[in-house]
């Protein structure tokens, strides 16, 4: 076991007690002196006088070695209180792929299966579907988009989608949401670290943690009522920070922005809005692991899958060219997810007389528009890492994305995906070993 400071240096925690035997170290730091409690003798032998092996979690409190140091070293006012409790050892497989390191996508580390699409925690069967889209014919390790309301500590919950997730084998991109941004700077600094420190609990499947940081903010209507690209740089900065200084695995995207709007009501221009970020906190751009984009087909989400710049499915392509101009970023080896993108079908399921969004195309065009642009522009880009479509299924009258119709029946885009070629994703995986720790914290004996 370890004792290591907490946030308060009145507390110490002794971890890593594993089942597995001898681990019986014990470092004890605070903020005015660093000491080391060694339980092994001078020659790095085991001080028990018989040294077998020993069960550190199975021991009750005054039996830790070094409990009596810990507890006579306890500052005044204080008493020290252990508890058992169970954590997690991670380990990530070999990066292996089938026939050689040039099957491996040289911007993300591992031979990648690009298929995903955008689906909800809340709908157990949308996993399922997701599985049968991505990891259909020759694919494995596809991907899902998921928003996560950052306010949202249901581990039960959460631990239940990620343990599917990793059943399913299919890659989380995490999009957060619902950040209180209108309350203090204290609150809005709160909900950031205590989502970090809870999406750190979870049972990651891959290496990787993908976390695309919030939702188009140069839209007010997705970013409290109000154009902040000051506010937004500097949470961005915070949420890379707190996310970490939890796990550096994290993998950091942008909230992807709405790339098509002009300046105008509701709408900043993509351009000004990262200008005005970079001027509020020099190189947030550096910071990334990733970009995140919505590359939507416009005008009116109907637009071909030819088209090219920042109104078209390759508006990827444009932001790229933002941040190389005005920022330096190498937009060749800048990671590319695109969070969201698709066409709008004219079919819905609403009522004729529910009151809904006309477009122009049937659903069988909005098939062979995905099938082309996955073809010949999103999987021959090098630079693109997974492409997630919204979305598995909406409600009407606001269906006219949905890949499920209210039966959960495919529509055609679906079928067309699903029968794409693919490739067998082998990205590292994680496995978890449960182990007993024993938890010491100095605790107020007035508490």
């Amino acid at each position: 076991y370890q004792v290591i400071n907490t946030n308060n240096s009145k507390n110490i925690i002794v971890k890593n007690a594993e089942m597995a035997n001898g681990a019986n170290d014990v470092t004890s730091k605070n903020d005015n002196n660093d000491t080391a409690l060694d339980s092994r003798n001078s020659d790095g032998t085991e001080q028990n006088s018989n040294n077998s092996e020993t069960n550190y979690a199975d021991l009750k409190p005054h039996e830790l070695p070094k409990y009596v140091s810990l507890q006579k070293n306890a500052p005044k006012g204080t008493e020290l209180v252990c508890d058992p409790v169970y954590v997690y050892k991670v380990e990530y497989s070999d990066i292996k792929p089938i026939n050689s390191t040039k099957n491996i996508q040289k911007n993300i580390g591992y031979q990648n299966n690009k298929i995903g699409i955008y689906i909800y925690a809340e709908v157990d069967e949308f996993t399922d579907k997701a599985d049968e889209l991505v990891n259909s014919n020759g694919g494995d390790w596809g991907y899902v988009l998921i928003p996560y309301n950052v306010k949202d500590y249901n581990e039960t919950k959460w631990n239940k989608v990620f343990d599917r997730l990793g059943e399913k084998h299919l890659i989380p991109i995490i999009q957060l949401w619902d950040l209180d941004i209108n309350e203090n700077d204290d609150e809005v600094k709160r909900q950031i670290y205590k989502s970090a420190q809870f999406l750190n609990k979870l049972k990651w499947p891959i290496k990787q943690r993908y976390v695309s940081v919030y939702n188009e903010p140069n839209d007010a209507s997705f970013w409290g009522g109000k154009l902040d690209p000051v506010g937004y740089a500097k949470i961005l900065n915070e949420t890379i920070k707190a996310l970490k200084e939890q796990d550096q695995n994290f993998f950091i995207l942008n909230g992807a922005f709405n790339a098509s709007a002009r300046t105008g009501g509701n709408y900043l221009d993509e351009e000004t809005y990262l200008i005005k970020m970079n001027k509020a906190v020099p190189g947030i751009f550096r910071k990334l692991d990733g970009w995140a984009s919505h590359s939507y087909p416009q005008p009116n989400f109907s637009g071909s899958p030819k088209g090219i710049g920042r109104n078209s499915i390759r508006a990827y392509e444009w932001e790229l060219n933002l941040l190389k101009k005005y920022f330096g970023i190498d937009s060749e080896k800048m990671p590319v997810f695109i969070t969201e993108t698709g066409w709008a079908h004219k079919e819905s399921e609403a009522h004729s007389d529910g009151k809904r969004v006309q477009y122009g195309l049937d659903k069988y065009k909005v098939a062979d528009y995905f099938k082309e642009a996955y073809e010949n522009v999103w999987l021959p880009d090098d630079r693109v890492v997974a492409v997630t479509p919204f979305t598995i299924k909406y409600d009407p009258p606001y269906d006219h994305f949905s890949w499920l119709t209210k039966n959960n029946n495919p529509y055609p885009q679906f079928e067309a995906v699903k029968d794409l070629k693919k490739v067998k994703g082998l990205p590292q995986t994680v496995t978890y070993a449960k182990s007993k720790v024993i938890e010491c914290k100095y605790r107020n004996i007035d508490d």
